[in-house]
């Protein structure tokens, strides 16, 4: 008697492998219409792939628990101290995204971003003091150059990136030491920031007309961008969003914008100051996380991050030079956080070597880990560094405003960085599965 055992029928198998392509695909790439975009979405949340939405559900419960406590909270006066405690924490963590996407870690950038910075200080000390977009530089190629040799060493040694790093951030911390002594060898281990214009990145603001000007010109810009894109892939018979899509985008970016520019432009002065204006590290910011997030989505270098993270034999194979992008994302790592330490001097007006480099760091992955940067490399965004940087510092903004110490807002960002990581090793469990 036979006792073959029959699969299911070609249709049910077929119909099986098509659902699973259409769970995994982007729904750029395959959706039609709205509604279609929004079932292939939502076929890739169930399949694990959620994308920022735990990031920002997490976001809005903790805005809401902190506003619920504090009527204070969503003041436009706090919230432009939020952004400010914020924009430190989140381009630091868009530096370790770089490495992170490929598996590794700096730990060194919690002391050569402030390194960098005394530079740029010691330029600009009067009586005679350097141009200031000279010391700049001076103060972004330090760390850029001291994360690139510890790339190198990392590639050419084939050394963990951890080890590498942890020397590096010993070694930083003890140039840092030697560089203020020399540059301020009667100021205490303090060197103060005298020039206004970076002073003003932190102070400074547009007026509420030039805000609402750059405001529109930007998402009008984006959303040329974004419908010339699509109109040529399209002519090329290539995949592209539908219309429908692309214009909830467009929408949803001159939504934010409008937030940001009202709530800037809203007086939070005391007595009879007026302070009006979207403040210019807003702009800052904004202008980095476009850079990096086009370099990463939109070059080759970016595909070939993504896919060493991925896997790195398999990227070896296709003739990807893992070297060369390794000490490349080093040293864009090292860039971003010279570009943090500019914006740190600014916010606190001179640099310490009191600074506390390893907890910079721990907040630097912890901001890009929340937003949803695997440890693991080959996933992750810009954008969910700024919205994991943007979480640390609503908890530690809305437990100051609470009267709350250290010690709570080590354990909530804890508790926060911890259930991050939970879903996305869970998310990488089920889309395996799956």
């Amino acid at each position: 008697m036979s006792t073959d055992v029959q699969g299911p029928p070609p249709e049910a198998s077929e119909s099986g492998d098509i659902a699973s392509e259409v769970a995994l695909s982007s729904p750029d790439v395959i959706a039609d219409s709205l509604g279609e975009y929004a079932k292939i979405w939502l076929s890739r949340v169930r399949n694990g792939d959620s994308g920022a939405l735990p990031v920002i559900a997490g976001l809005v419960v903790i805005v809401i628990y902190f506003q619920a406590r504090s009527s204070l909270f969503l003041s436009a006066g706090n919230l432009v101290n939020l952004i400010g405690q914020a924009a430190w924490i989140v381009m630091l963590g868009m530096a370790e995204v770089f490495v992170l996407l490929l598996g590794e870690i700096d730990l060194s950038i919690g002391y050569t971003a402030p390194l960098g910075a005394t530079f740029t200080c010691w330029l600009l000390l009067p009586p005679h003091p350097a141009p200031w977009p000279l010391a700049v530089l001076v103060g972004l190629a330090v760390p850029a150059v001291f994360s690139g040799l510890q790339g190198l060493i990392v590639t050419r040694l084939r050394l963990p990136s951890f080890v590498v790093t942890l020397a590096g951030q010993l070694l930083a911390l003890g140039l840092l030491l030697e560089v203020m002594n020399s540059a301020a060898p009667s100021g205490g281990g303090t060197i103060r920031l005298y020039n206004s214009v970076l002073v003003d990145i932190y102070f400074g603001s547009l007026s509420p007309v030039a805000g609402w000007i750059v405001m529109a010109a930007a998402v009008a810009l984006a959303g040329a961008l974004f419908l010339v894109r699509d109109s040529r892939r399209r002519a090329s018979n290539l995949t592209a969003p539908p219309l429908s899509v692309t214009v909830l985008k467009i929408a949803a970016m001159a939504v934010a914008g409008v937030v940001v520019v009202l709530v800037g432009n809203t007086n939070r002065g005391a007595g009879l100051a007026v302070v009006r204006g979207v403040p210019w590290v807003v702009l800052v910011v904004v202008v980095v996380l476009v850079a990096w997030s086009v370099l990463l989505g939109r070059t080759r270098f970016g595909r070939y991050v993504y896919a060493i993270g991925g896997n790195a034999e398999a990227a070896r194979r296709a003739g990807i030079s893992l070297s060369r992008i390794r000490v490349l994302a080093f040293t864009l790592c090292g860039l971003t956080a010279g570009i943090m330490g500019i914006l740190y001097t600014s916010y606190l007006g001179s640099v310490s070597t009191g600074v506390q480099g390893g907890q910079l760091v721990l907040l630097a992955v912890a901001a890009a880990v929340i937003g949803g940067t695997s440890l693991f490399g080959g996933r992750g965004k810009m954008v969910g560094a700024v919205l994991g940087g943007l979480i640390v510092a609503v908890i530690y903004n809305g437990l100051e405003l609470l009267g709350l110490g250290a010690a709570p807002q080590y354990m909530w960002t804890a508790v926060v960085l911890l259930a991050a990581v939970t879903v996305d090793t869970l998310a990488r469990r089920r889309s395996t599965t799956a």
